[in-house]
């Protein structure tokens, strides 16, 4: 009898879970269904259903400023069935991410259970679990992401087929942005390890060329030019923004930093006695057993790339004009958590002491206290 691999129990395991804490709610923020819609019907613009919808109005039409592929990915189910709930395919994403998680531990030499240990906290320790269960626009966005990241990853650390890391890769910054930013280090791992540099040079070009030009027409489309304008746009009607300029400034690292490290939960009068700010809770309090990452020493040059990646996939994220808002933690982290999962997992190798266990359970205990409290007061 064939055993069946332990990444696609774990990945069974995480999605079942996460239907569970869903509580089977459909998004009332379901952007992504009404682009695949739109996509069906040969058009970039949405039918807009109101302003709880966040979309662009541009000359006279309304655009869904968010990477396409979530609503590509579902653009096969609204084309058939009268009703869709991106809820489930968020909570697939994550499923397939856990599973591609665990997988990289075992490529990585990591033990059985130092590997459910950290795939514990990808899923719980972090905001995925909270992301996916809610399924909202902004959200699907980030489990998509963090699926095809460490699916680039398990591939990177395993057979290294170019053409599918760059698949996996294009997949992630077609679901949030800021991961273009890791192309150089993805670039620099495949031709360390190449036998031809001119075979993943074309190979890298059959996948980004073709991602490219698309990614231009699409803009095209929608903007009457090449260049995507529509976070900048966004920004310049948007209240928390300003009438004129980038919404990435140095003016906003300070806020940010305060954000991700210092802003912590709120003590209210009476149950539950404290509560998730509105505007998130830093990483330092939801999700601290990321300090487990510094510990990663070998091999050197895997380790360097993947703290490079987190740093470049990090740095928009820091810039950027609003934190996420509207979320338990901090939700923009999700964008370079994968790296340092992986680099987690490269220091459990070495050594998994007790304090870094603790510190696991004490940031799945958070994850799942902030997952109850969006569950049972916010929604």
């Amino acid at each position: 009898m064939t055993r069946v691999p332990r990444c696609i129990i774990a990945g069974a395991v995480a999605f079942a879970i996460t239907a569970l804490v869903s509580l089977g709610r459909a998004t009332p923020y379901d952007n992504y269904v009404l682009l695949a819609q739109a996509f069906a019907e040969g058009h970039a613009w949405i039918h807009w259903p109101g302003p709880y919808i966040d979309a662009l109005q541009y000359n006279g039409l309304y655009y869904i400023i968010e990477a396409p592929l979530p609503a590509l990915l579902l653009l096969p189910f609204v084309a058939f069935l009268q009703s869709v709930d991106q809820t489930w395919l968020s909570i697939l994403l994550a499923g397939i991410g856990v599973g591609a998680a665990w997988e990289l531990g075992e490529r990585l030499g990591l033990a059985a259970l130092a590997n459910a240990w950290i795939c514990a906290f990808l899923l719980a320790g972090t905001d995925l679990l909270w992301c996916a269960m809610l399924g909202d626009v902004w959200f699907l966005a980030h489990v998509s992401a963090v699926c095809f990241t460490l699916l680039a990853l398990v591939e990177l650390v395993g057979k290294r087929r170019t053409w599918l890391v760059m698949l996996w890769a294009a997949c992630a910054f077609e679901s949030r942005f800021s991961l273009v930013l890791a192309l150089p280090v993805y670039w620099y791992l495949l031709f360390a390890h190449a036998p031809s540099a001119r075979r993943t040079l074309w190979q890298i070009c059959a996948v980004l060329v073709p991602v490219a030009a698309l990614w231009l027409f699409y803009n095209e489309v929608r903007w009457g030019t090449w260049n995507d304008i529509g976070y900048t746009a966004w920004y310049h009607q948007d209240q928390a923004g300003m009438p004129s300029g980038s919404p990435f400034r140095l003016a906003y690292v300070g806020y940010e930093l305060r954000s991700f490290f210092l802003q912590w939960p709120s003590r209210v009068n009476g149950y539950p006695w404290l509560a998730p700010s509105l505007s998130g809770v830093a990483l330092t309090w939801t999700s601290p057993a990321l300090v487990l990452a510094f510990f990663a020493r070998r091999p050197r040059a895997l380790t360097g790339a993947l703290w490079i990646a987190a740093i470049l996939v990090a740095a928009p994220n820091f810039l950027y004009y609003v934190n996420g808002f509207a979320q338990f933690g901090m939700r923009h982290a999700l964008d370079f958590e994968p790296f340092l999962v992986a680099l987690m997992m490269l220091a459990a190798r070495e050594r998994f002491a007790a304090w870094s266990k603790a510190l696991i359970a004490y940031s799945v205990a958070v994850g799942l206290w902030g997952c109850w409290y969006w569950q049972a007061i916010v929604r």
